[in-house]
């Protein structure tokens, strides 16, 4: 009997299913204290055996509004409500520390801020009459003006007018509201940056939606608002997406969709990215099994932000769109769902797509709450509280009916920035596709890992096949098309390189900054891993492809802590590339597979010493050579 058809057992399935989210959050945790290659390490034992940076400090967000209780005994902290209502002589000086307050939260959302307003601090109500509310969103207002920035109301409660929300709660009795305040930015390196991986089955809808977001105008149900998206002369014959497309889509300061005045047109992204303040890049991928390679590839080299499942009300969350959203838990990515093609659906059928999907995200492998949104309210609180992953929200709309897509619009218009970057580290690149532009010379796209990148700076991109690294200066910078002089860490941006061949540069490579040590490369790592599904057992010499980022190649594996493992284990396991030697960090997140995904993992430590067997006793040895020899008996 083959080996592919034998099935999961129900007990294995759930085994493997139960371990991922508890290995993801393990995951992230240990991301957090990722050392630099390029850092000086101090070697600190942790509960994993990790090498970590002794400065390495446990960050607790829950414990941050303990901070805003105000705790101190000596405290000259001025009252919220004082600054709003302020009509003294000293308003001016007032008006002044409620600009600073916007200015510190401003900072930390990226250039935009949510403000209660007519809440303490604390949650509790400021009891504002409808003449106090009118006098505090005027000094918001003038507030928010000195810092460039413009306010825009989200929803209110007791103030009426057209923002008022529909529900009435009894124990909320003085008026407040929601606003969003965003700034302008100055240049457009300034402007904020959300990635979001679009996924999903074939024919879910994936391309057409993001045709009509983008377009603005709705779909005719035969592919009309797709056609746009397709890089490829057989993806418009087939409509089938077969590539890692890219679309792009601007909020200005107001909080409304940069589009053209004139219907049907597309903006260029150029034009999107001066008038915007907010851009939403849209990574559009393949749905089809055969193209699951280059889904695995775009959802990690793209290191998106946020993962959005298109799921066919008609057709339910069969075939691929179980795989990627299993990838997108493994990745930890916030996961938002939109069950599309809802006007040609019988309600039954309807019914039948959202209690599976409701089955499956309340799974104990997904271990998510969905929140199906139904109106403006819906949307407003729940992407305001996003923050927490364990949410999933879930849109029912129609791209040839234009039902629910205002909502769709403006949930990504407030989605709050999401994403740890430090721009204060070593500058590194990952290169995930490559150009030759006439006029210009090589170009590599990618994402800033981390640190800053001028234009004209000395870098360093490789490995090559051999693990060297070549020298070359950056001409220019691009960010959505826009020159740029600076890029920073979590941006996504192009380089045009100095004296390269394009062949001589692939998707996988890093950019480094030119030091005067060569940055190490390795062959073998081990790594923690975690099998989520496999139909026998897997021993040494297993051979799967493994993804890195964005570098995709085969890995085989040459020892394990024990003498093999199966579905739902957790283990110690050193891979050797199969071609040629990669740059990885220890805390970096791997994924490998063979057709389906089979394993996630995290790297524990680079380089591998045959002469210290990760399990001398599970019935291996390891030559000199490094190859593995089995036991027979």
């Amino acid at each position: 009997m083959p080996v592919g058809v034998l099935k999961q057992t129900p007990q294995e399935r759930r085994k493997g299913e139960s371990a991922l989210s508890e290995f993801a959050d393990y995951v992230e945790k240990q991301q957090s204290k990722r050392p630099h290659p390029s850092r000086p390490i101090s070697v600190a034992p942790s509960d994993s055996g990790y090498s970590t940076q002794s400065t390495v400090t446990e960050d607790h967000a829950e414990l941050d509004i303990i901070d805003t209780l105000d705790l101190s005994e000596t405290s000259a902290h001025v009252r919220l409500k004082h600054l709003l209502l302020d009509t003294s002589e000293d308003a001016e000086n007032t008006l002044q520390q409620l600009s600073n307050l916007l200015q510190s939260r401003m900072l930390e959302g990226h250039g935009e801020t949510l403000f209660d307003l007519g809440q303490e601090d604390n949650g509790e109500s400021m009891s504002f009459s409808k003449e106090q509310w009118d006098v505090a969103l005027d000094r918001i207002r003038r507030a928010a003006g000195e810092l460039k920035a413009d306010t825009r109301i989200l929803i209110t409660r007791n103030v009426g007018g057209p923002e008022e929300a529909e529900s009435v709660n009894e124990k909320e009795k003085g008026a407040m509201g929601k606003l969003m305040i965003r700034q302008t930015p100055d240049t457009v390196e300034d402007v904020i940056e959300t990635r979001i991986a679009v996924v999903g089955n074939v024919d879910a809808g994936k391309s057409t939606m993001l045709g009509v977001l983008v377009k603005g105008s709705l779909d005719d149900g035969r592919g009309k608002a797709r056609v746009n998206l397709f890089r490829h002369k057989h993806e418009v014959e087939s409509g089938r997406t077969s590539s890692v497309g890219m679309e792009i889509m601007g909020f200005d300061t107001h909080g409304d969709v940069v589009a053209s005045n004139v219907p049907g047109r597309k903006l260029s992204w150029e034009e999107i990215g001066n008038r915007s303040a907010k851009v939403i890049s849209f990574t559009d991928l393949a749905g089809h099994e055969r193209y699951l390679r280059t889904t695995v590839f775009g959802l990690l080299s793209s290191s998106p932000n946020y993962c959005l499942l298109m799921v066919a009300a008609n057709n339910g969350l069969i075939g691929m769109s179980k795989e990627h959203l299993g990838i997108a838990l493994a990745l930890n990515v916030p996961v938002m769902v939109v069950i599309t093609k809802i006007d040609i659906c019988p309600p039954q059928i309807l019914q039948q797509t959202i209690t599976q999907l409701t089955r499956i995200l309340k799974s104990p492998g997904a271990r998510k709450i969905p929140v199906f949104i139904k109106n403006h309210e819906d949307t407003i609180n729940t992407a305001t509280q996003f923050v927490s992953q364990r949410i999933c929200p879930v849109f029912q709309v129609s791209n040839v009916t234009g039902e629910s897509l205002d909502l769709v619009r403006t949930f990504l218009n407030i989605l709050p920035h999401h994403g740890h970057y430090d721009a204060q580290a070593p500058f590194e690149f990952h290169v995930n596709d490559t150009f030759s532009v006439p006029f210009v010379g090589t170009v590599v796209s990618g994402v800033v890992k981390s640190g800053v990148i001028h234009a004209g700076d000395a870098v360093l991109i490789g490995p090559d096949s051999l693990g060297q690294f070549t020298t070359t200066y950056i001409k220019s910078i691009e960010r959505k098309r826009i020159p740029v002089l600076i890029c920073s860490a979590g941006q996504s941006a192009s380089f045009a390189l100095k004296r390269i061949r394009r062949k001589e540069v692939r998707k996988g490579m890093v950019v480094l900054p030119k030091l005067e040590t060569p940055p190490k490369v390795y062959r073998e790592f081990v790594a923690e891993v975690l099998i989520l599904s496999h139909a026998t057992t897997i021993k040494t010499r297993y051979q799967a492809m493994l993804h890195v980022g964005p570098v995709s190649q085969t890995c085989a594996i040459i020892d394990i802590d024990r003498a093999f493992i199966r579905t739902g284990d957790r283990a110690v396991v050193a891979f050797r590339f199969v071609q040629r030697p990669e740059y990885l960090a220890v805390g970096d997140r791997i994924l490998f597979r063979e057709g389906r995904t089979k394993g996630l993992g995290i790297v524990k430590s680079v380089g591998y010493d045959p002469a210290k067997p990760l399990s001398p006793n599970a019935g291996t040895e390891v030559n000199t050579n490094g190859a593995v020899k089995e036991h027979t008996t």
